[in-house]
């Protein structure tokens, strides 16, 4: 079983994916949804960053590039960033990480930026990209203080149209980063992933029921 077969089964036995009918952000009707708040005790938290963690590393050795630090965009960055560089320091590989307040600090130390200071090779690390608003902040932040922005790692790639349910747009709000900043966007698993998984017999009969809704989704509202 590879990582991203690994991090869709952890990810449903969690409960942080479910299938049904879900409202999304864009009002869209979508049968499955992922959610990272799910993910609320010690021990799913170390797994869930052990995904990240290894994601990164395989990233990194499948492209020949290094990374210097991560970021992690309030709220759910903060502890995503914090707990993956724990991970990364368990295997070897000890990055500073530093994150954001949504209001500045005007008192102590001050500022909006907490943690290590923003230098070299960039991660941002996310749960998932909707509208691209907290990468779009953090990678300015980035750039402000001389550093370079590298890469953003999310958990979930939906694949899938950004804009609304009345006005489409012609890319995801993935694609929309990777071009208007020139860096990769690397997931822990995305849409084709979870079809795949779907169509493996040892999904069991329960999710594959889903196989149809979830591919009738990709038709009407994925990226092509």
């Amino acid at each position: 079983m590879n990582t991203k077969t690994e991090f869709i089964r952890f990810a449903l036995d969690r409960g942080i994916l479910k299938f049904g009918q879900f409202t999304t952000k864009a009002g869209r009707l979508s049968p499955y949804f992922f959610n990272t708040g799910l993910c609320a005790d010690g021990e799913g938290l170390l797994r869930f960053s052990q995904f990240y963690a290894q994601t990164l590393l395989d990233y990194e050795q499948a492209n020949g590039v290094k990374f210097d630090m991560l970021f992690g965009p309030a709220y759910k960055g903060i502890t995503l960033a914090s707990s993956t560089a724990i991970v990364l320091a368990q295997k070897g590989r000890n990055l500073p990480f530093a994150y954001n307040r949504k209001e500045a600090k005007d008192h102590g130390e001050g500022g909006l930026l907490v943690g290590a200071p923003l230098e070299g090779k960039v991660v941002i690390v996310d749960d998932v990209i909707s509208a691209g608003t907290s990468v779009k902040q953090a990678v300015n932040w980035i750039i402000e203080a001389g550093a370079k922005p590298a890469a953003v790692l999310i958990s979930l790639d939906r694949m899938e149209r950004g804009g609304t349910v009345d006005a489409p747009t012609d890319r995801s709000a993935i694609q929309e980063v990777e071009q208007m900043f020139g860096i990769p966007v690397i997931a822990g698993f995305n849409l084709n992933d979870l079809m795949a998984y779907l169509e493996d017999a040892n999904a069991g009969a329960e999710l594959a029921a889903y196989r149809g809704e979830v591919a009738a989704y990709r038709e009407r509202y994925g990226i092509i």
